[in-house]
């Protein structure tokens, strides 16, 4: 099937309006016909329009990449997956001695390693990477090795980053653009702010309120130590290449192999569950999230920066990935919507709706009720009236600037014994999900949302 891309056009710049994000570029790769489109502006300030050429910050989409490379490792035989870290930095300790010895690079893979993303202040060096080795030391553990997922935005990628460059004997942009952007052709994708073209990169944006409408984002670009699991920005073309490469069991679209196939069968297959399934999905490979469609299996790759956001979706069984770079959100509902105008055009299967709550629930508040949280981030779980509620904790400064109480609370709707739907506290938010699990020893060890876990603090 054909896009009718002037309808898509008109239907997403409907949408920036309504959800008041400057631009989006969006590439749409279905049989290895490449199709791309850019809507809106780079900059609310300078009015300058979007083009398909236009260098977005991928966030933690950086991942994958990461993962790719280090998957030519394991090609190569330099190092193995289920090999502890130590093998390859003997160095290597945290502050759980069963973690320093037995974490592996699976498990940094899918973020299931546990530690702390406790690594202080690594500079903004071309040492960054193994400085941040070298200060997790006393890093503790959210959760023991294996227990459970738990997103890493930073460290865990670091670790293989640093793997990298003892292995290939350089630092990480450079094995990055050795390794793979070179090897592909690609020409507008960077790992670190100071390479971009600033004439070419859109501006990131956060939203206080819709009358304000979106303003420019007080931190322009992520510190070097966010490299491997947040830094690369990209076009829509450049990352359709790296679906390409998935689709195409490792080769690029100019044909020459970057990964083996069987690396890239491993990439998708080696799975652990997600404890929160229902926003992206419920299980998690070698740097890619495994979603399930209406029973199609689907593979996603996410990022945001503060200010701009991507998406990427990977749909072997029709032969299609799609992805949508903007300088504005993220808003879950803004990329569904999107998405699935895309895909029935196409005739593909579409994104599933979040699952209703089950009124006919009585679940036991005390099995839920406590506080849970992480350095930054503090949930207290309530129970009022036999209803169930969270309250997110702001830092005071973040709040004042995003003009929020410090204090939000949401209910909490169950759909299980453990999954409940947050409906949103103002018009610029969306439903989210939530997780509370892990009844081992009595009430819920653990409360996970947005991909991170926090353990049960009292």
């Amino acid at each position: 099937m054909t896009l009718d891309v002037p309808r898509i056009r008109a239907r997403v710049a409907e949408l920036l309006a309504e959800y008041a994000i400057p631009s989006a570029a969006i590439g749409v790769l279905h049989d290895g016909e490449l199709t791309e489109l850019a809507v809106g502006v780079k900059d609310v300030e300078t009015r300058e329009p979007a083009t398909t050429d236009t260098v977005y910050q991928c966030g933690s989409m950086t991942k994958t990449w990461t993962a790719l490379a280090f998957m030519q490792l394991v090609d190569e035989g330099k190092v193995d997956l289920d090999e502890p870290v130590r093998t390859y930095l003997p160095g290597f300790v945290v502050a759980d001695p069963e973690a320093s010895a037995k974490v592996t690079p699976r498990h940094l893979l899918n973020h299931t390693s546990g530690i702390e993303d406790a690594y202080g202040d690594p500079g903004e060096g071309d040492d960054v990477y193994a400085r941040m080795v070298e200060n997790i030391a006393d890093a503790p553990q959210v959760f023991p090795l294996g227990r459970t997922h738990g997103y890493s935005a930073a460290l865990g990628y670091a670790i293989l980053a640093r793997i990298l460059e003892v292995r290939d004997g350089a630092r990480w942009d450079d094995v990055m653009r050795r390794r793979l952007f070179e090897p592909m052709g690609l020409t507008s994708t960077n790992s670190w702010h100071e390479q971009v073209d600033e004439a070419r990169a859109a501006t990131g944006h956060l939203l206080r309120s819709l009358d304000e409408g979106p303003i420019l984002t007080p931190v322009r670009h992520l510190p070097r130590a966010f490299g491997p699991g947040g830094n690369i920005t990209s076009t829509t073309r450049e990352v359709l290449a790296m679906a390409h490469l998935l689709l195409n069991d490792g080769t690029a679209p100019s044909g020459k192999r970057i990964v083996s196939a069987e690396s890239v069968r491993e990439t998708l297959r080696s799975r652990v569950p997600v404890p929160d399934p229902h926003v992206f999905g419920p299980a998690w490979a070698l740097g890619l999230i495994v979603c399930d469609w209406h029973g199609e299996t689907v593979y996603a790759t996410d990022g945001s920066t503060i200010g701009q956001n991507a998406r990427l979706r990977l749909l072997p069984d029709s032969n299609t990935a799609l992805t949508m770079l903007t300088n504005g959100g993220p808003r879950d509902s803004f990329y569904r919507e999107v998405f699935n105008e895309i895909l029935t055009g196409l005739g593909t299967v579409t994104i599933p709706d979040l699952p209703a709550p089950g009124p006919a629930l009585n679940l036991d508040p005390t099995r839920y009720q406590g506080v849970y949280g992480r350095p930054g981030a503090r949930y207290e779980v309530s129970a009022e009236g036999g209803r169930l509620y969270l309250t997110l904790v702001l830092d005071p400064m973040q709040a004042e600037f995003l003009r929020k109480p410090d204090r939000i609370r949401y209910e909490l709707l169950p759909v299980s014994e453990t999954h409940f739907l947050m409906p949103p506290a103002g018009p610029v938010e969306d439903t989210q999900t939530v997780a509370i699990y892990d009844f081992a020893n009595g009430p819920a060890q653990y409360l996970h949302t947005n991909c991170r876990v926090h353990p049960r603090q009292s």
